[in-house]
């Protein structure tokens, strides 16, 4: 299991700083980071319609509720590069698409646990509305540190409360994702690519 907390920018109204998101799903606009373990002779395509796992989004849910956070179970993360903040067009662009929240973390995070068959949801703790919100003076590092810092003991609570429901067993598809992901025959695997990548392929290529 893989619980990241993430700080992001609002990019709807009624998610007002400090508040919660447990997003459901992501638009990956990162560019330059490694996005895969695999390559190098082998390919692999695993399932990514569902980015977060649900069952562990849902103990993030209600460990979030109980820590006496506001809130909002579901919802789009775009994930952008960074290190900048976004333009106002670009923001503008988010908004359009539907997009809850924007930060610059949770990918490759999110596929490369996919792909090792780990479990993996964000706790997204608002910390600004990013530049449209027109009534707010635009984002900048100190003003997210500012509740950032506010937010880090709703996390701790959050956490404290989620790692106790967390079951032994799983039974969402995350734990299996690579039993129909490989897609090169097993005897044209390079043999350095079987050692390196052990630990994830072994249990398939008995």
């Amino acid at each position: 299991y893989k619980r990241q907390v993430n700080a992001c920018g609002s990019m709807k109204e009624e998610i007002k700083p400090s508040h919660v998101v447990i997003p459901d799903q992501i638009i990956d606009r990162t560019k330059g980071r490694p996005s895969t373990f695999f390559g190098n002779g082998l390919a692999v395509h695993v399932s990514f319609a569902e980015p977060f796992c649900p069952e562990l989004s849902a103990i993030l849910y209600g460990a979030a509720v109980k820590a006496g956070a506001t809130v909002h179970m579901g919802g789009t993360y775009v994930c952008i590069e960074g290190p900048r903040f976004s333009t106002k067009a670009e923001s503008e662009m988010h908004r359009k698409w539907g997009v809850s929240i924007i930060g610059m973390t949770a990918m490759p995070e999110a596929v490369l646990a996919r792909e090792a068959e780990i479990c993996y949801a964000s706790l997204a703790l608002s910390t600004d509305y990013d530049v449209w919100h027109e009534t707010e003076a635009p984002v900048t590092a100190d003003m997210v540190v500012q509740t950032l810092l506010k937010n880090v003991e709703t996390a701790k609570r959050a956490i404290r409360e989620a790692v106790p429901l967390i079951p032994s067993d799983r039974e969402c598809g995350c734990s299996s994702a690579l039993s129909v992901a490989i897609q090169t025959a097993r005897d044209r695997i390079p043999g350095r690519v079987k050692r390196e990548l052990g630990p994830l392929l072994d249990k398939y290529l008995d």
